[in-house]
């Protein structure tokens, strides 16, 4: 396997940025809600920005900083006026989440009550089965229509794992795909197959997501938060606190449910 990176000099700055990032992200967790999503619904509304759409599909289980503060950064960059957050039902890739889906979906409704640049979309909890990216973008296209730029948001782990979802290569055919940097994941190489159709697609001028509704990745210089679901619900089953690691209201809802417990 080749050990070139795609696009080298630019994803290294890329994550020189995020890390750079990461340290003031941290510290914002504490600036009310209200306020810091009035100032990205501001910035969001400029320029040729506000046609852009998001989608983010998780788990969620439960939601947290790390998944929030870097899609924050994101609209701030490119002008997102809108993400839709959908909480899967049966993820194919990934064990049973611990909360239902009705905990989950209530802890996305809480994580982003006061925050206009998302919206809950519930869809995917609708089915039984599993979730399958592909077939939702594909749903979503067909709604809004051949012409409006539509993207979806994931992260460097899942860019790596994209041989393994469902009709990966048909994604573009839906959407733009913006990649969010994550950590422990530097060294990380894809696969002939990815890096091919990385170096086709991938554009680092922003203008493109907004002139084009679909078949574009961007890789976006977003903050590494190293905060997981995974370790929130050990610290939890250790009875330790998660303070700003997740929102107040959330933290409020896993208390009150005995979640993770």
């Amino acid at each position: 396997m080749s050990s070139k990176r795609i696009d080298t000099n630019i994803l290294s700055e890329f994550r020189v940025t995020a890390r750079r990032q990461s340290s003031e992200s941290l510290k914002c967790t504490v600036v009310h809600d209200r306020v810091s999503a009035s100032c990205q619904r501001r910035r969001s509304l400029k320029g040729e920005g506000d046609k852009l759409h998001a989608l983010l599909g998780g788990t969620f289980d439960p939601i947290h900083y790390g998944h929030l503060r870097p899609i924050e950064s994101l609209a701030r960059q490119i002008g997102l006026q809108h993400v839709m957050l959908m909480p899967n039902h049966v993820p194919p890739h990934r064990r049973q989440p611990e909360a239902s889906p009705q905990q989950r979906l209530k802890m996305v409704e809480l994580a982003v009550a006061d925050n206009p640049l998302f919206s809950v979309d519930r869809r995917e909890l609708m089915h039984d089965g599993p979730s399958y990216t592909v077939d939702t973008l594909e749903r979503v296209r067909l709604e809004k229509g051949n012409k409006v730029p539509l993207a979806f948001i994931i992260g460097e782990d899942s860019l790596l794992s994209l041989p393994t979802w469902q009709r990966w290569l048909s994604l573009l055919d839906f959407c733009h795909l913006l990649v969010c940097a994550r950590p422990h994941h530097v060294n990380e190489t894809p696969i002939p197959e990815l890096q091919q159709w990385l170096e086709k697609y991938q554009i680092k001028d922003v203008k493109k997501l907004c002139q084009q509704p679909k078949g574009y990745i961007y890789l976006a210089n977003t903050p590494l938060l190293d905060i997981s679901a995974t370790d929130i619900r050990h610290r939890y089953h250790q009875g330790q606190r998660c303070d700003n690691l997740l929102p107040p209201a959330v933290q409020q809802y896993i208390e009150l449910k005995g979640l993770y417990r």
